[in-house]
């Protein structure tokens, strides 16, 4: 995690809840933001021990101001940082990891399995099959308004390594997505926020646009996360621990029902208290 914590939190919770009927056992809580993340205060209330690694601190050591993996020396020392962390973590012999809000870039992702929580529905696609509700922070609901949807979904994927070639980062299999959440316009018409994105500069300004279609699109986001990440996450994690996913040739993602039967799937739908396999 790296930053509120609160996808952590919500599936340490789940995980205590279940007690001896859970799958997995949580081992660790680790972090790259120390100062700033709840990581060390999450830790505590959990009893697990805290692997904290800095990379703010990290990239300033190297000699750079800025966390990019725009250039080969900002990638290098990724690389070394990612070389730093596999350190830290080896003692604990890691089956899987839990991306929660943690650095999705990091190539931890080619050592073990991580799963991710993503603020998009990774299973909308355009007519060449390629995802569409991609990218960081606020861009996948960004880009569900304006693409006119009136719901949106969280996904769960097995993260990719990040290799900077590009479209790896949200290419995983998707093990689960949310029930859909409704989007919020606020009173706004989609018409009138895709003028705001149009007039955007071509490179986003530090801090953000700071303009009504990002602060619905937060606003949104927040809402998701309550009614999707917190929902998916957890349950997706306490499935795949369990043993009930697998890939089998070309990646095609397969899923085994209470009756011990594997069915291959697009993914599988998880609400509060509903899970449905959508066949694929």
């Amino acid at each position: 995690m790296s930053g509120s914590g609160s996808n952590a939190e919500k599936t340490l919770e789940f995980h205590a809840a279940r007690g001896d009927d859970s799958g997995w056992t949580p081992v660790a809580v680790v972090t790259d933001a120390p100062e700033t993340s709840r990581a060390a205060e999450i830790a505590e209330r959990h009893g697990l021990p805290l692997v904290a690694l800095d990379i703010r601190a990290f990239y300033r050591g190297c000699g750079e101001t800025r966390i990019s993996l725009a250039t080969e020396r900002g990638r290098g020392i990724r690389e070394e940082w990612t070389a730093e962390l596999r350190g830290l973590l080896a003692p604990f012999e890691l089956d899987f990891g839990i991306l929660a809000g943690f650095m999705p870039l990091t190539n931890i992702t080619s050592d073990f399995p991580c799963l991710n929580v993503h603020p998009g529905d990774l299973t909308v696609e355009d007519g060449s099959g390629a995802r569409t509700l991609v990218g960081l922070h606020t861009v996948p609901v960004e880009r569900a308004i304006l693409s006119g949807h009136g719901s949106m979904r969280s996904s769960v994927i097995i993260a990719q390594a990040y290799t900077g070639a590009g479209g790896e980062m949200d290419s995983g299999p998707i093990l689960g997505v949310s029930t859909p959440v409704d989007i919020d316009l606020q009173g706004e018409s989609a018409e009138s926020l895709a003028e705001i994105a149009e007039r955007r500069p071509e490179r986003k300004p530090k801090g953000g646009f700071g303009d009504r279609l990002e602060e619905i699109a937060k606003l949104n986001q927040e809402r998701l996360k309550e009614a999707g990440d917190w929902i998916v996450l957890p349950r997706v994690v306490e499935d795949f621990a369990s043993g009930r996913f697998a890939l089998e040739a070309g990646d095609a993602l397969l899923y085994k029902s209470d009756d011990g039967g594997w069915t291959r799937v697009k993914t599988v739908e998880y609400g509060r208290e509903s899970k449905e396999p959508w066949l694929a």
